[in-house]
């Protein structure tokens, strides 16, 4: 018997509306590098769900190519980034922002998330005692959900907006999940919040629904000057671009990409329902699609016939921490197994 995946939320294809596009316009002919009318039709669309008309949108294939390229371009080569320890670029980019040529400024959390204070006070640490001697704080990147599953509420954003505004420093969210973020029950941000608060984003594609791409939105217009120049550069300029925006242009028709994301948050939901029966321990409460929690090695190995999940590390002798994880094609009969299973 074939085993159930609950370790991330790419393990299928795409949505089947994205792929009956896809082959639908297969041989169509159109213009190369995302200068098509494809991608020209996802961009409006973004641009009316964010509210704002003229903002810069430029499509990149993956999340890490995203974060490089667009924390690379904001950067000159004395500045770093500020980021939460557990943060994306930090722990599971091997090293790409760093082979720019810029250091990670890695802040201490425990739920995934850092603050404004934190962002305030490494900010005013370096102006009294860094000064030219170390290198100075170029922007703050952010993920929303973060890599604990947590989500920054609308007054953690705009604390933390503040702070960057203060010190003239670009706030960045990675939206590689942005979609379980936003539909989560108890999120109280909305795009046109973030269009507000955050100077650069990305609709993550690749984690809701798409076969790969990331939308990077430009909020604040003057970071996407040369950006084009710089995405060629890193090789994310990719010749096919309609592949892109086609799949972004259904993502934005009729709601789909809040409607497939919402979907794998109440499955997430369920599961955490189970688990709560048995008494677990979250690292980081949250209702976003990505579950780490702590389990009893027995426990573990009971589920291990039958389902896939994510080891993330060993907690004593006895207990582990694992994520599962839900996606936007997580079906229902399977989560009710795993459910069963975890319930014994």
């Amino acid at each position: 018997m074939s085993k159930l995946y609950f370790n991330c939320d790419y393990t299928e294809g795409c949505h089947p509306n994205i792929l009956k596009k896809l082959t639908e316009t297969n041989l169509e002919q159109t213009i190369g590098y995302g200068e098509d009318e494809y991608c020209a039709s996802a961009k409006e669309k973004i641009r009316a769900a964010c509210g704002k008309p003229n903002m810069p949108i430029e499509f990149l294939v993956g999340g890490t190519q995203a974060n490089a390229t667009v924390i690379d371009s904001i950067l000159r080569s004395h500045e770093g980034v500020i980021c939460a320890d557990t943060g994306h670029i930090n722990v599971h980019e091997t090293g790409a922002v760093e082979a720019c040529g810029h250091k990670v400024l890695a802040l201490p959390n425990t739920d995934g998330k850092i603050s404004a204070s934190q962002i305030k006070e490494f900010c005013e640490t370096h102006e009294e005692i860094g000064k030219i001697h170390m290198v100075k704080p170029g922007v703050v990147y952010i993920s929303s959900p973060t890599e604990l599953g947590s989500i920054y509420y609308l007054d953690e954003l705009k604390a933390i907006s503040k702070v960057c505004r203060e010190y003239g420093i670009p706030l960045f969210m990675d939206g590689a999940r942005l979609g379980y973020g936003l539909t989560a029950s108890d999120n109280d941000v909305t795009l046109q919040d973030i269009c507000e608060l955050v100077d650069v984003f990305y609709i993550g594609g690749t984690k809701v629904g798409a076969l790969f791409g990331e939308a990077v939105c430009f909020p604040n217009e003057a970071l996407a000057k040369d950006f084009g120049y710089i995405k060629k550069t890193r090789g994310g300029l990719l010749a096919k671009g309609r592949l892109l925006g086609i799949q972004f242009d259904v993502l934005f028709t009729d709601n789909l990409y809040f409607d497939i994301a919402k979907s794998a948050n109440e499955y997430a939901d369920m599961i955490r329902a189970s688990l709560d029966k048995k008494g677990y321990e979250y690292v980081a409460a949250n209702h976003s699609n990505q579950i780490f929690v702590i389990v009893p090695n027995e426990e573990l190995k009971r589920l291990d016939d039958e389902f896939v999940y994510s080891f993330d590390h060993k907690i004593d002798d006895k207990r582990s921490l694992v994520r599962f994880c839900t996606s936007w094609a997580t079906k229902k009969e399977n989560v009710e197994k795993l459910c069963k299973a975890i319930e014994g």
